[in-house]
């Protein structure tokens, strides 16, 4: 089973500060990754992140995601680019140190967007690394862009388009949130699951993100996720919270946890 794994920017950073990562956490959650790893062998994972605290605060300053025409936006590019790396950097090496075969494939090298959408990319790196049970890793990163010059594109993007060409079964988005507020900003009722019957319900309920964030808040995740389970009906989307120990084991292993987006089933819906 494909699985595409996010760990969210707000997660492994502290978003409220640049530059800061929390290796604590980091740590915690590339145990429960091997973790899971080990108890489902036959799991295929392809592992992402945000960029949490890195390339956001670089990123809003140049205004990086709208477009680079400018020579100073032009050096703003670079300095998100090379913030989205030191980020990777620090993810690949906790992966490393629990033995996970980790292989970085960063968008900025081979994919190229047009209006902010990945048009060209050669998966078959990717592949081959699949084969040859190997775990890639994808970011959020900076990327060359037919229309705007340049562009940044979120995890979210790349996963779209991983899973629109892979066999992709589930999509998990861990981050700080335990799922999709029914009552935000009160936050006292989780929507256990959303599909295109209920997301009218929901959208009003939904809040922005924490912290800077250039790639959108809750409600753009949720229309996103929605978007990709229309289009491939067979596909289970996941948003949880992975602060709370075990929870991103549990995921991986196919436990029912926080919100859950999927095409209408009525004989496998979840309870409300």
């Amino acid at each position: 089973m494909l699985t595409l794994l996010k760990l969210g920017g707000s997660l492994i950073t502290d978003k409220s500060r640049p530059r800061t990562p929390r290796p604590e956490v980091l740590m915690r959650l590339a145990q429960e990754i091997a973790q899971a790893c080990q108890k489902a062998p036959e799991l295929q994972l392809i592992l992402g992140h945000g960029s949490g605290s890195f390339g956001h605060v670089v990123a809003e300053r140049y205004g990086t995601r709208q477009g680079v025409y400018t020579s100073e936006q032009w050096k703003g590019f670079v300095e998100v680019w090379r913030e989205a790396l030191a980020l990777n950097r620090l993810v690949v090496k906790a992966l490393e140190d629990v033995g996970l075969p980790v292989f970085a494939f960063p968008p900025s090298a081979s994919a190229i967007a047009k209006d902010g959408k990945i048009v060209d990319w050669n998966l078959q790196p990717i592949q081959a690394a699949l084969r040859a049970a190997l775990v890639p890793v994808v970011y959020g990163d900076v990327a060359f862009d037919q229309i705007r010059g340049g562009t940044i594109l979120s995890t979210e993007d790349i996963f779209g388009y991983l899973a629109a060409r892979l066999p992709v079964k589930r999509i998990l988005l861990a981050g700080l949130e335990p799922g999709v507020w029914a009552d935000y900003p009160t936050c006292s009722r989780l929507v256990t699951e959303i599909t295109a019957e209920n997301i009218r319900e929901v959208l009003p309920a939904l809040g922005g993100a924490r912290g800077r964030d250039v790639t959108g808040g809750m409600a753009s995740k949720v229309q996103q996720s929605l978007a990709w389970v229309q289009e491939i009906p067979a596909l289970h989307v996941l948003i949880f919270s992975a602060e709370i120990p075990m929870n991103l084991e549990r995921a991986m292993l196919g436990e029912a946890i926080g919100t859950l987006i999927h095409h209408p089933q009525p004989s496998q819906s979840r309870p409300v």
